[in-house]
């Protein structure tokens, strides 16, 4: 019998430059409410958003001016490279690895253009070896951190022996835009922060935790859903506010077949761990999984603290439960565009 895949090490890293969300909402009155007819009418979002403070890329007067893709790549690739190493260190030393040891890295980012990517950027600073095989993946958004997980421990099983290295990091508050508002606009100025995780993963018994299984479900007729806009300023936001209550009705049934699929049902699952993209949106996840209001706590506490980070939010969320103590089962999950849903089965080592 094959050895399982192993979750060896999780570690997360914070962007440089911290935000109140009370100062973001008082800056965002200022600049928008004369420009922004209704913005009063939104302005009670940065209060129900759940959000005490967030990390960002950028000090808050970076986003005050007009910044267009030149700018905005500069610093993503400024500041994206050093959290990539400051997340990938930390999941090394946790599994008491070194750069060298790496056989194959898993570069998960949505926020920004690197062509060469991030992992090639800090190959010297991590000291990966030249043959090292290197996986950039794009376009995943909020569903990066538990897709981007499922891809490396598929990597892992297919080379038993291999140390996977997964790193996610966005830098989302780089789409903050002064030029063009739109209703999406405004709430991912309430919503979005940015931040890191990586987790090291390989076959084997030493680990927190074993990826079981992993599996996804995308609805037909959804791109309008979540996303990014390209236009001359930089990548804009697509939210529908539907987000919600297309979570309450459609979760269920889709993670019942995928669980099925596993010969397991909801009853089976002892936890929950889902990325937080906003507290409607938690409040949808216990809604349709028959959780008890409150279940979600871990989830509130990372959007409290972090905002919505998109990819590595849900390992921020993964890494405070293990830290309280895995149950036997639980069930990585988040939502990103596509419209996708993106699960990951852990059983806790013993």
């Amino acid at each position: 019998m094959p050895a399982p895949v192993q979750l060896v090490s999780l570690a997360t890293a914070d962007a440089p430059h911290s935000m109140s969300q009370s100062d973001v909402g008082q800056v965002a009155k200022a600049l928008f409410s004369d420009r922004f007819p209704g913005f009063d009418r939104m302005l009670p979002v940065f209060d129900t958003a759940g959000i005490r403070a967030r990390q960002s890329a950028m000090p808050l007067d970076w986003y005050l001016k007009p910044r267009g893709w030149p700018e905005r790549t500069e610093a993503y690739l400024d500041v994206a490279v050093g959290m990539f190493g400051d997340a990938a260190q930390a999941a090394l030393d946790e599994a008491g690895l070194k750069g060298s040891d790496v056989d194959v890295i898993v570069t998960v980012s949505s926020t920004g253009i690197a062509t060469p990517s991030l992992e090639a950027r800090a190959m010297a600073r991590m000291g990966f070896r030249s043959d090292a095989a290197r996986v950039p993946v794009f376009g995943l958004g909020c569903a990066g951190g538990t897709t981007g997980l499922a891809l490396a421990s598929k990597l892992a099983r297919a080379s038993p022996g291999a140390v996977v290295l997964l790193v996610v990091v966005e830098l989302c508050t780089l789409s903050f835009r002064m030029e063009e508002l739109t209703k999406a606009d405004i709430v991912a100025t309430a919503l979005f922060g940015d931040g890191a995780a990586a987790c090291v993963v390989r076959c084997g018994e030493d680990g927190f935790a074993s990826i079981e299984a992993t599996a996804e479900h995308t609805w037909p007729e959804t791109l309008d859903i979540m996303g990014w806009r390209v236009d001359p300023t930089g990548l804009g936001v697509i939210f529908d506010r539907a987000i919600p209550p297309f979570t309450r009705e459609r979760l269920r049934p889709a993670m019942v077949g995928m669980l099925e699929n596993q010969n397991l049902n909801l009853d089976d699952v002892d936890r929950f761990i889902c990325h937080p993209g906003g507290m409607k949106v938690i409040d949808a996840l216990e809604a349709s999984l028959s959780l008890g209001q409150g279940s979600l706590d871990h989830e509130r506490d990372v959007l409290a603290d972090h905002g919505n980070m998109s990819a590595p939010t849900v390992l921020y969320v993964l890494d405070r439960a293990r830290r309280r103590g895995l149950p036997d089962r639980s069930v990585v999950t988040a939502l990103g565009p596509g419209f996708t849903l993106s699960t990951l089965s852990l059983r806790a080592a013993a």
